[in-house]
């Protein structure tokens, strides 16, 4: 029987991502963001590809977990929304990153071999 401490830190670490960072669309944008100063809501969307209503979920959620600070405003009169990760946001982020990138190095990436009959 294999016990807790049998398993590889990497495979662990990996099985521990933090799922509210992890998800596809919340880890671009705050890859997004981690490399800018702060953005306007339209950059993002067209950065990402997704919809006004899928980014503003998203970014609700990553607000939520305060990963992100969502500042809303005028510009002129009409609507405009700045956001930024936070500390935390970028801390969290990079950990993450830490843990994919250690995973990754377990992986013997070969190249394919054509199959036999």
């Amino acid at each position: 029987m294999m016990s807790e401490t049998d398993i590889l830190p990497e495979i662990r670490d990996v099985l521990e991502l933090d799922k509210t960072i992890h998800e596809p669309a919340r880890l671009a944008i705050l890859a997004l963001l981690l490399s800018v100063d702060s953005a306007d809501f339209t950059w993002l969307m067209r950065q990402t590809g997704l919809t006004q209503g899928n980014l503003s979920a998203h970014l609700g959620k990553l607000d939520a977990a305060g990963l992100v600070a969502i500042e809303k405003g005028y510009q002129g009169k009409r609507p405009k929304t700045i956001l930024r990760i936070t500390p935390s946001g970028a801390e969290r982020l990079n950990v993450q990153a830490k843990a994919l990138i250690r995973f990754l190095g377990l992986i013997d990436i070969r190249p394919s071999r054509g199959r036999r009959s």
